[in-house]
């Protein structure tokens, strides 16, 4: 069950929902629009996934960073988001869409018990100047069925994640996981 966006104001009231910062401006019928943080990690040489990424870290500034094709960028949310109670759902939208913008294809779901900010994944079809704190994509809310499990109480490999994040697969590899 997907919230609405006053179920997602009543639970960020109560704080069953944490979204810092708030604005109830941001809130839409069945979401939040969340923003692009300030900061990217650039990776535009050749990935592998037994290897740590290699990247340059930038700050955008206020004048905008102009995004290339061709060029995998890891962003982050301005807003820091989590819950107990529900799930999280991030993905980009329309708006962002209709520049040529994909975001966070691959990892849209933030588990119970996960406060974050998230971790974006970005493409650009044509070069495109994207700005911090422009929003950038919607986040929904969503009730679990089941005993709730918390992401923290797994100790999974994201769960100190403090900011943008690189693939941690090459841990994964390196002691011969599946």
């Amino acid at each position: 069950v997907i919230l609405t966006g006053l179920a997602i104001a009543a639970a960020q009231a109560t704080g069953e929902i944490v979204i810092e910062p708030y604005d109830p401006a941001r809130l839409s019928p069945n979401a939040y629009d969340w923003r692009l943080g300030d900061t990217l990690r650039i990776c535009d040489a050749d990935l592998d996934a037994a290897s740590p990424t290699p990247y340059a870290e930038t700050a955008i500034p206020d004048s905008g960073y102009v995004l290339h094709p061709g060029v995998l960028y890891l962003g982050i949310t301005h807003e820091m988001t989590g819950s107990e109670t529900y799930a999280q759902f991030l993905n980009g939208d329309r708006t962002i869409g209709a520049l040529g913008i994909w975001v966070h294809v691959s990892a849209p779901l933030g588990h119970q018990g996960h406060a974050i900010r998230w971790t974006l994944e970005i493409r650009a079809a044509r070069p495109v100047r994207v700005y911090p704190r422009m929003t950038f994509g919607k986040l929904v809310f969503l009730h679990s069925l089941g005993t709730p499990a918390s992401y923290q109480q797994h100790g999974l490999k994201y769960t100190a994640t403090a900011g943008i994040d690189i693939s941690r697969l090459y841990e994964e590899l390196a002691g011969g996981g599946t």
